[in-house]
């Protein structure tokens, strides 16, 4: 929801609050002592009253709104939110009874409290029940809120899903490089038929999990990571010297989710616009694990020619969309390049099983 409609729906919310203060006020002001002038022109009133309900009001509804909401609400522990709850409209009651109290020091409104115990938790017990009706609405509204920003979240999300499965239809193997293993599979059988059923296989594997576990919002990292592994495998069969790439693999993957192919076009662009390949590792692909974190490198050596080429996969922009959308706050992009190394960091805070 944009920030400007989040600001007309509290305005909104107050002045509808205030009107019906200006009703009640206008029918106590009828029994009240204050009778020299209009009580909406009588800032003695005024003040006193703002004092009992206004500022309890506005205590209530932001620290539920901005504290209470998130913390426990948000997390369904409702017992602590009913106890914090109550605890905070009492302190708000505290406070707005000490404020009331110093008003009357000075002459501006009514003693209200009286002489006994009884008065005093009275009044105090009204204060706080219109702080914790308020901090109610607080909830509600900040509720609404992000029910409406997650609504408006999964639409734009599931649009997007639909464009992903059309560019990745496109550009997870391009029909190049598919044409290109198979021919190398092909002159690989004649020399060593056990190897090239190897790779064969990894195709095979590439395939399937392109077709079946993509369709998931989330896949076991470990697959992931063996997709990978497979698609670099088969890129290494394509070149004479397999060491131009380098990969390294590092921390524990099982237990551990992610959205599939978040990696892997990073990977596509290293490859097709690495430069030199006959040499020792022109592409570095570096994937490291912690408890919640995955680290993500990949850089690669490229000429001036290959910056002008198009990037093909999913494109840069659309790479960081798909991100924002599916880790919101969750992730970190990082993309360099210098005259010779196009460099990539990518830390996600992953998820478990």
């Amino acid at each position: 929801m944009k920030k400007m409609v989040i600001v007309f729906l509290h305005i909104g919310y107050w002045l509808l609050y205030l009107i019906l203060l200006f009703i009640i006020m206008m029918c106590l002001y009828i029994g009240s002592q204050f009778r020299t002038s209009p009580f909406f022109l009588d800032i003695r009133f005024e003040i006193f009253f703002s004092a009992f309900a206004i500022f309890p009001a506005v205590l209530g509804f932001y620290s539920f709104y901005n504290f209470l909401f998130d913390r426990f609400l948000l997390r369904r522990n409702i017992l602590l939110l009913f106890v914090l709850g109550i605890t905070f409209s009492y302190i708000i009651s505290f406070i707005s009874a000490a404020l009331i109290s110093v008003l009357h020091i000075f002459n501006i409104g009514p003693s209200i409290f009286g002489n006994k115990l009884s008065a005093v938790v009275s009044i105090m017990t009204i204060i706080a029940i219109i702080a914790v009706l308020n901090g109610g609405m607080g909830l509600l509204v900040k509720g609404f809120i992000r029910w409406y920003g997650d609504l408006k979240l999964k639409e734009e999300l599931l649009t997007k899903n639909f464009e992903m499965e059309l560019a990745l239809i496109k550009s997870q193997i391009s029909p190049h490089f598919l044409f290109n293993t198979l021919n190398n599979i092909d002159v690989l059988i004649t020399k060593n038929a056990a190897k090239a059923s190897v790779y064969l296989n990894k195709l095979s594997d590439i395939m399937r999990f392109m077709l079946y576990e993509t369709k998931s919002e989330k896949v076991d990292l470990e697959k992931e990571i063996a997709y990978i592994e497979k698609y670099i495998d088969l890129q290494r069969i394509r070149r004479a010297n397999p060491n131009f790439v380098e990969f390294i693999m590092a921390g524990e993957t099982g237990g551990k989710q992610i959205s599939p192919m978040i990696l892997l076009p990073f990977i596509e662009n290293a490859f097709k616009h690495a430069d030199n390949k006959k040499n020792e590792h022109i592409i570095r692909i570096r994937i490291e694990t912690d408890t919640h974190l995955l680290v993500f490198e990949c850089e690669n050596k490229y000429s001036d020619s290959a910056l002008k080429q198009e990037f093909s996969g999913l494109g840069n922009e659309l790479i960081k969309r798909r991100l924002a959308l599916l880790y919101p706050d969750k992730h970190t992009l990082l993309i360099n390049k210098n005259a010779e190394i196009y460099y990539v960091k990518l830390i996600i805070h992953i998820d478990e099983n």
